[in-house]
């Protein structure tokens, strides 16, 4: 029988729709609860949040991490001051044997006060001794780019600590071809090329000197070069990056393995979900209908709460860490193999950089050009801390 339009009939089934044991009633003011009340109280000061009120926190946020951050610089400062200087066969690199990864950190003159590759070198140097025997075939390398490297003055404090190499081009006329964003690349290549001389590592981590590495990197990086890069499709990889933009993070994304990881999380939440509600109400049945919206529901809260909090999660342990197709933006901590290194070396070199073609997007190209592959490790294994560019002049930088 077809659905009565009688108005009597109409009113009985709006009465069953709004009673308060409707679900549609519970799910409605559940929907009105967490979005216009709980979220935005609770996430609006989460900077990766659709929920962030960028006009009441950005500004306040950003000098606060400014000021948090020159603190740390000063830490980092007296951090070096206080070690005990090792003999010089320790500070050259002493024995001469293969190391596993060498951590190469890049670094220029920037400003003085925040230290940014003191900070950056304090971080890896205590994790290093922390993590003992695990660690003893990792090494750390300075590569100081400054043009005049001898100006340099938070390198000539850490090298009475650490190996280092230089590209002195001081005296040197300076070609009028190579652009600042070119300068940046043949920088990586030097770096790139004097930690294989110098060490001929099996993995190489190139990291620029704002990029903080988070506690558990050594940990997360021991698992996966022991136990994920053995597998075929990642032993061949041109690079693995280990930081991507916590903004680009999202899962409302143009790449198709976000928006596959967005449908997991509302197939896995929407029948926990339901199965919670019906235990809740004393529904004894499974409701498709419900289902639905609870998956509907968890992967709106998921995306507009960020993507990034989610990852987080992930930290739990190493085998947690996902290791995903990468995308172009950026270069703070990239990881080489020795034989991708050279590959990777080669393609560099036949590139020229321009502004809208930085190094970063230069490797990106070499995916579809060369038909190499490339990844991401989620979440971040470092924080990038630098609000001062090397490349970009901004007097007044912010978070976002």
């Amino acid at each position: 029988k077809g659905i009565s339009t009688h108005p009597a009939s109409m009113l009985l089934l709006y009465g069953r729709w709004c009673r308060w044991s409707s679900p549609f009633i519970h799910l409605l003011t559940l929907t009105v609860v967490t979005f216009g009340v709980l979220a935005p109280l609770i996430c609006h000061r989460l900077l990766h949040s659709y929920f962030y009120l960028r006009r009441w926190h950005l500004n306040p946020m950003s000098q606060e991490f400014l000021e948090q951050n020159q603190q740390e610089g000063q830490a980092a400062l007296h951090y070096f001051e206080k070690l005990q200087i090792p003999n010089a066969s320790e500070a050259s690199g002493g024995d001469a044997f293969q190391p596993l990864l060498l951590v190469t950190i890049i670094t220029v003159q920037r400003r003085n006060d925040f230290h940014y590759v003191l900070q950056v070198a304090s971080h890896f140097h205590r994790l290093l001794q922390n993590c003992g025997a695990r660690c003893w075939s990792h090494r750390i390398l300075l590569c100081n780019v400054e043009s005049d490297p001898s100006s340099h003055q938070d390198v000539r404090l850490l090298s009475s600590f650490f190996p280092m190499v230089s590209r002195d081009k001081t005296g040197e006329n300076p070609d009028p071809r190579v652009n600042q964003f070119e300068k940046e690349k043949q920088d990586y290549i030097f770096c790139l090329e004097q930690s294989l001389l110098a060490y001929n590592p099996e993995y190489i981590l190139i990291v620029e000197d704002d990029a903080v590495p988070e506690e558990e990197i050594f940990p997360v990086l021991q698992h996966l070069l022991l136990a994920r890069f053995s597998k075929p499709y990642l032993r061949d990889a041109l690079y693995f990056k280990l930081y991507h933009p916590e903004r680009l993070q999202r899962y409302f994304n143009p790449e198709p393995m976000r928006i596959l990881e967005w449908l997991g999380v509302g197939m896995f939440l929407g029948p926990m979900l339901n199965c919670v509600y019906c235990w809740a109400t004393g529904r004894p049945s499974l409701s498709w209908p419900i289902v639905l919206f609870f998956a509907l529901y968890s992967m709106a809260l998921s995306e507009l709460v960020g993507r990034h909090y989610m990852l987080e999660l992930r930290r739990l342990a190493p085998a947690l860490y996902n290791i995903v197709p990468v995308t172009e933006c950026c270069t703070p901590a990239m990881l080489f193999s020795a034989p991708s290194a050279h590959r990777a070396l080669g393609y560099l070199k036949g590139l020229h950089c321009r502004q809208g073609f930085a190094k970063d997007i230069a490797l990106y190209s070499l995916l579809r050009t060369k038909g190499e592959k490339a990844y991401v490790v989620e979440p971040n294994l470092v924080r990038h801390v630098g609000m001062y560019s090397s490349l970009r002049l901004n007097d007044n930088p912010k978070l976002l």
